[in-house]
């Protein structure tokens, strides 16, 4: 059966920059390992399903897989095929909508913004707070594993962490950009160190304050050899539990706070993740994450 297929470059507004995000339409009929084995065959960082919504005041259903496994949240997917459901909707116009997405984690809200001749922009309310996992953690072996020195791995009173807003991440804060930079990631030695958490291997997030881009609060990378992930340009769930590492660390005032993240810079594809957060009482109250994305491609999958 012949199906429909979309590329998004998500978290930027120009094409080939950002990170790549399939789409497969219509993809009801298919099976799981079918949905695997596509992803796969796409190999990007994740590619998408969409199906009909188990209730109908949804906009679609969607299947997130990596090339490795299938998650139950994932950012970039997220904002993607908001934004390609959309303009497949109202192509052409200018216009503020509201759809829910349901994915394995549950509805996600997402607010789109379409802009004729612009990047289209959408955003989502956080389907889980970010949460601590309290587990024993290894700083040398975590600084062996990034081939940096341990007096690299931490700035202020930011330390390595594990934390999840649905998709679990170790956070590494590093000294400065140039460490983050500098790093040479070595899978084998992060599997001998890093724990596993709910059977999965921990991906790395690696953090550190300022960025390239005068625009950014953080520059960041991500990887994920458990997923199948050698690195990710942008990561939409690792900035998502970023943002309890953010709080916990630095201590927010309430009210609301903005920061930009800036990812994928060290693969020629940078990236901008938006990422809004509510302080009351000392928590997070609600988050939210957004970016722009660009079309790149589409086409009739051959099965």
């Amino acid at each position: 059966m012949a199906r429909s297929y979309s590329v998004y470059d998500v978290f930027t507004d120009r094409k080939l920059a950002g990170n790549p995000l399939a789409i497969i339409y219509d993809a009801d009929d298919l099976s799981d390992e079918a949905m695997q084995c596509i992803a796969k065959e796409m190999n990007l960082s994740e590619t998408v399903f969409v199906q009909r919504p188990g209730n109908p005041a949804y906009v679609a259903r969607i299947r997130i897989f990596t090339p490795g496994r299938e998650l139950p949240f994932a950012g970039h997917p997220t904002v993607g095929t908001a934004i390609a459901l959309a303009e497949q909707a109202h192509g052409g116009s200018t216009l503020d909508l509201v759809s829910v997405l349901e994915e394995n984690v549950g509805p996600v809200r997402c607010a789109v913004r379409l802009a004729e001749g612009e990047a289209s922009f959408a955003e989502f309310d956080l389907p889980r707070k970010s949460q601590q996992i309290n587990m024993p953690l290894d700083r040398l072996g975590i600084a062996n594993a990034l081939s940096l020195k341990v007096t690299e791995i931490g700035f202020e009173n930011h330390v390595p962490s594990l934390w999840s807003a649905g998709v679990p991440f170790l956070m590494i804060p590093v000294h400065d950009v140039g460490a983050a930079q500098r790093l040479d990631f070595d899978p084998q030695l992060w599997e001998e160190t890093v724990p596993f958490v709910d059977g999965a291997l921990a991906s790395a997030y690696v953090y550190c304050r300022g960025g390239v881009n005068h625009v950014a609060k953080f520059h960041a990378r991500m990887f994920a050899s458990g997923m199948g992930i050698v690195e990710d340009p942008a990561t939409g769930s690792a900035v998502a539990a970023l943002s309890g590492a953010i709080n916990h660390f630095d201590k927010l005032t309430d009210g609301h706070h903005g920061v930009m993240v800036e990812q994928g810079v060290e693969m020629g594809r940078p990236s901008f993740i938006h990422l809004h957060m509510d302080i009351e009482g000392g928590a997070i109250s609600n988050a939210r994450i957004g970016g722009k994305a660009v079309r790149v491609a589409s086409g009739t999958l051959e099965l």
